[in-house]
């Protein structure tokens, strides 16, 4: 269960980009457990999400519907980008629930953009977990925002172009990097 605990999020084609998964060195387990430990602890006072959004941590792109939320905690993210604290996750991870609400299932911890996989790994060891960017990403034109959704998508993470000129015949805003690095962690 715990090899389990420490996960990313699923792949978007040609918009995600993964860390590659190395073979377990000595300790990476034991980091790892320690990580999940912290995580947990870090998460428990949150279990309510009423708590996250009192203490600052607020809901990235709320009206959009989504499998999982992330409630950011902003300044925890400008942090990271600096230093690793397992006690101190950028985001919270919930899941909406009939009611409603939300159920917390997980963190997420970030990193800057340009870190290497070996800074990376020295943060979540990479035996254990595949960091994530998300790339390519074409903003909408004003006027086209629903070329954002649905099976014909255009735009975005979902969208059909991945590439500079792409975007930039379609008359949107190319960005190579929305982020920095991320890893979700779910005890």
């Amino acid at each position: 269960a715990k090899q389990k605990a420490i996960e990313s999020t699923a792949h978007l084609p040609g918009h995600m980009y993964m860390t590659t998964l190395r073979k377990m060195e000595p300790g990476d387990r034991q980091k790892a457990d320690e990580i999940v430990a912290d995580a947990k602890k870090a998460m428990e006072p949150y279990r309510d999400y009423h708590k996250a959004l009192a203490d600052g941590y607020q809901i990235f792109l709320p009206n959009l519907p989504q499998a999982q939320y992330h409630f950011t905690n902003y300044a925890s993210g400008a942090r990271a980008a600096f230093e690793f604290d397992p006690l101190k996750p950028t985001s919270l991870l919930y899941k909406r629930t009939p009611g409603g609400g939300y159920q917390l299932v997980g963190a997420m911890y970030t990193d800057r953009v340009g870190a290497s996989e070996r800074e990376l790994d020295h943060r979540v060891p990479l035996s254990i977990a595949r960091w994530h960017q998300h790339i390519n990403f074409c903003k909408a034109p004003k006027g086209q925002e629903a070329a954002y959704f649905g099976p014909d998508a255009k735009f975005g993470l979902l969208g059909s172009i991945t590439t500079q000129k792409a975007c930039d015949e379609a008359g949107g805003e190319f960005h190579p990097h929305l982020f920095g690095w991320m890893v979700h962690v779910y005890p």
